[in-house]
């Protein structure tokens, strides 16, 4: 019977091969697209999988409070709250910390800017349960002046791996020796270093100082707890620890702080504070594209049903005549449970063979190591079988009982007609591809016009034909003389219009943060968090910044090294709203006294989705940072070669680094880039697969009012006519889809804006398009399955009365 079940069922797919093609492709390319989703969600949610300590690793984020507001959230914070909470809560078994720092390391002629370099204390082995190749790391991270490597590191500066006991040089001028060398960390990790440099080379003698000061902020710190232990009441703990500690001095000050514990596996997906060692995921674009795969494959399942039920009416005599011959119901179950068992099966096959082929692709669009690790897992396969199974039951069950509960004397008679139950849940399900094609058309779009909003927006900024240098590692007592040599060398050519120097440029984050600044005249309780950027002369005008009121720094007034500018929201949290009533005022920063002398306009220093900051200027004319070429676009090349020339001329033993800043500007919209276009793939996918059904639909319905056609022909209707008749009755699930899809889109994409401080509103073209597109596609399906049909002599339609 099996054999014979095959046999039939292969004729039939063969007889029918536009369907049959239909089903199989729509089924593979549902199939495919789901799976190259789960291989994208599967790396997103594998990040610390490697680490067998995971699971009792906590990250300490800190958040301070000015005046019971939170101010700031930090992931790097207080120096010493790891090895405080491990001296005073036992449920800490171990801790960690890290420090970002950056240099040139050199051997011999070999030299490279490390900016994947950490001070670190020797509980980061434990911890990030890195891999000891060689050597003896704990020990090196706790001896002066030694160094932890990976091996990538070690083979780039000796070319191999065994490399302990080898010497390399800082910054040209400190020896520091290779203590051990670790296996290179996976890339699904939130922290990612070349180079670990023990802490006591970090503190220099002030270990204890370090252990206990409260208000040094910019360290990572780990812990990791004891099993068994609940982080949500350690969370409690740890902060009613450190109000009994240091309550009474933050109570004086107003200035509170407490901590949060992140789980070590949570980090890249959800957190996105101050300070992150790495530009983190999303896991609202990952969900939202684990939304879309489940849209795609039930939308394809829908597809095989519609497509089945469309040619029920062919199969009804088949149907009456096996009956007749003796056939039961549930043998005639089976036969079209083998028909999905084989399209489903072949659909699986081929959707196997499109992932394959383009993984490396998609693995390339989505900025993902090309891995095939997904189908090596278990669950994996259990998870392909259990989406064949049921597919093939959810898609294959129904068409089978319909086609199977035909009364052989209608359906020889040719009075077949589909009951109302079964025409009802055919509405519905095509309802559902309605609603589904309509919300991820709204939600593409809605995407692509926030991300042209963002790259489109005036930033008050000029970024473009901007050169950026990264500075100078290696110097020496000469290097202001050095400084000012390179930059009248540099703007003494025709190319270059400006060059200044800075602690930072747009772009990037503002990285020195300060507290406790306020006017002279106020109380210490008054002081607030701001960002600082240390800028040299004509950084405001070389980047084009909008002088509000007052002045910028300038080089014809003395002792501008005292003076200070804000931006307009800085001023406004030190408590002036126009501008010219902060000018002159004193401010008090660290213990040093500054004058305000201008305000400037806010500006976009990061991208949109960050909110204007409280950013201050300070004057500091020998910043080693960053230099900004301005130049005039004539020759660009030129510019580049002459930089590297005269830098290699005054800064030798400093590698040449340099980047666009339009081009490192527009960075940091590349992983919202990245979601749009993996988000309009898909969603394109979904809604292709969508047509399809709209395809089986149409069939059916011109299959099942053939005889109607006729009859409305022969009584002199005219094609129009007849195609204004079956389009109206078809319009009505699409108003319902549009009344349904559009609040739940709008729901959906307001929360999505709502992770970005300038954001685009939701006009009402963002729906009705999508709504008018989808309306025009499903018409014209309709228009040429049914305008064939009423082309055709009625002869044909009415003969087998």
């Amino acid at each position: 019977m099996v054999k014979n079940y095959l046999k039939v069922a292969l004729r039939s797919l063969l007889k029918n091969r536009v369907f049959s093609f239909i089903n199989i492709a729509g089924l593979a390319l549902g199939i495919a697209a789901s799976l190259l989703i789960l291989q994208y969600v599967n790396y997103e949610l594998s990040y610390e999988d490697f680490n067998k300590n995971a699971e009792r690793v906590y990250r300490l984020k800190t958040n301070r409070y000015d005046k019971g507001e939170l101010s700031t959230e930090w992931a790097a914070g207080v120096v010493s709250i790891g090895p405080i909470l491990h001296e005073n809560l036992p449920q800490v078994v171990e801790y960690a910390r890290l420090s970002g720092t950056s240099g040139v390391m050199s051997r011999e002629d070999i030299e490279f800017k490390e900016e994947k370099m950490y001070f670190s204390s020797p509980g980061v082995i434990e911890l990030m349960d890195l891999k000891i190749l060689h050597g003896e790391a704990k020990e090196s991270l706790n001896s002066l002046y030694t160094i932890v490597v990976s091996e990538t590191a070690a083979k780039k500066y000796f070319g191999k791996v065994e490399v302990v006991g080898e010497t390399l040089y800082f910054n040209k001028n400190r020896p520091v020796k290779i203590g051990a060398v670790f296996q290179d960390l996976p890339a699904n990790t939130h922290f990612k270093f070349d180079i670990l440099v023990s802490w006591p080379t970090a503190a220099q003698g002030r270990e204890e100082e370090m252990n206990t000061v409260w208000y040094w902020d910019g360290y990572f710190n780990y812990i990791m707890l004891e099993e068994g232990v609940d982080p949500v009441a350690f969370e409690k703990q740890v902060n009613e620890f450190v109000a009994d500690r240091w309550g009474d001095e933050m109570r004086e000050g107003e200035s509170w702080m407490d901590f949060e514990l992140q789980a070590l596996s949570d980090i890249h997906l959800y957190s996105n504070y101050m300070l992150e060692a790495e530009v983190n995921g999303d896991s609202d674009a990952v969900f939202a594209l684990l939304f879309i795969s489940f849209f795609i494959i039930v939308i394809a399942w829908v597809n095989y049903i519609n497509l089945a039920t469309a040619k029920s009416m062919e199969r009804a005599k088949e149907v009456g005549l096996r009956k007749v011959l003796g056939s039961q119901k549930g043998q005639l179950i089976r036969q079209f449970l083998t028909e999905s068992i084989l399209v489903n099966l072949f659909a699986v096959v081929l959707a196997f063979a499109l992932v394959l082929l383009v993984l490396p692709a998609f693995a390339k669009l989505a900025e993902q190591p090309t891995s095939f690790e997904l189908f090596t897992q278990q669950g994996f396969w259990l998870g392909l079988i259990s989406l064949f199974v049921l597919g093939t039951l959810l898609s294959g069950l129904y068409p089978a009982f319909v086609l199977s509960s035909f009364k052989p004397v209608q359906t020889l008679k040719g009075n077949f007609v589909t009951s109302s139950k079964g025409g009802l849940l055919r509405r519905g399900l095509v309802i559902f591809q309605f609603i589904a094609s309509i919300a991820l058309i709204i939600g593409t779009y809605t995407v692509y016009e926030q991300i042209s909003f963002m790259r489109n927006q005036q930033l008050g900024v000029n970024i473009d034909q901007t050169l950026v240098l990264n500075g100078p590692s290696v110097r020496d007592s000469t290097y202001q003389e050095k400084l000012s040599a390179f930059t009248d060398v540099m703007k003494a050519d025709a190319n270059v219009e400006n060059v200044v120097v800075s602690t930072g440029v747009p772009g990037r984050a503002v990285g020195w943060n300060a507290g406790g600044i306020r006017l002279e005249s106020a109380p210490e309780t008054d002081g607030k968090q701001y960002r600082v950027l240390g800028v040299g002369y004509d950084f405001v005008e070389a980047y084009g910044l909008e002088v509000v009121a007052g002045r910028s720094f300038s080089k014809n007034f003395g002792n501008e090294e005292a003076n200070i500018l804000f931006t307009e929201k800085a001023l406004k949290q030190l408590g002036f709203d126009n501008p010219e009533d902060g000018l002159g005022k004193r401010v008090s920063f660290w213990g040093d006294v500054y004058t305000v002398i201008g305000v400037l306009e806010d500006y976009h220093h990061e991208s949109l989705k960050e909110d204007y900051d409280h950013v201050i200027y300070r004057l500091i004319p020998n910043a080693s940072n960053f230099y900004s070429v301005k130049f005039n676009g004539a020759n660009t090349q030129a510019v580049v070669n002459l930089a590297q020339e005269k830098w290699m001329q005054f800064f030798p033993g400093n590698p040449f680094e340099y980047f666009f800043l339009d081009d490192a500007f527009n960075e940091q919209y590349k992983a919202d880039q990245r979601f749009g276009t993996v988000f309009t793939i898909f969603s394109g996918l979904a809604i292709f697969v969508a047509c399809m059904g709209l395809f089986g639909l149409a069939s059916f319905m011109v299959a099942k009012r053939t005889k109607e056609i006729g009859i409305r022909k022969v009584l002199g209707a005219t094609v129009p006519n007849i195609l204004r008749i079956l389009s109206t009755d078809f319009m009505k699930p699409i108003l319902v889809a549009i009344i349904i899809a559009i609040p739940l889109a709008y729901y959906a994409m307001d929360m999505w804006l709502a992770g970005f401080a300038f954001r685009i509103a939701m006009s009402w073209y963002i729906f009705a398009l999508p709504a008018v597109l989808v309306t025009i596609v499903a018409l014209l399906t309709v228009s040429v399955q049914t305008s064939s049909a009423a082309r055709a002599n009625p002869v044909k339609s009415l003969r087998y009365e």
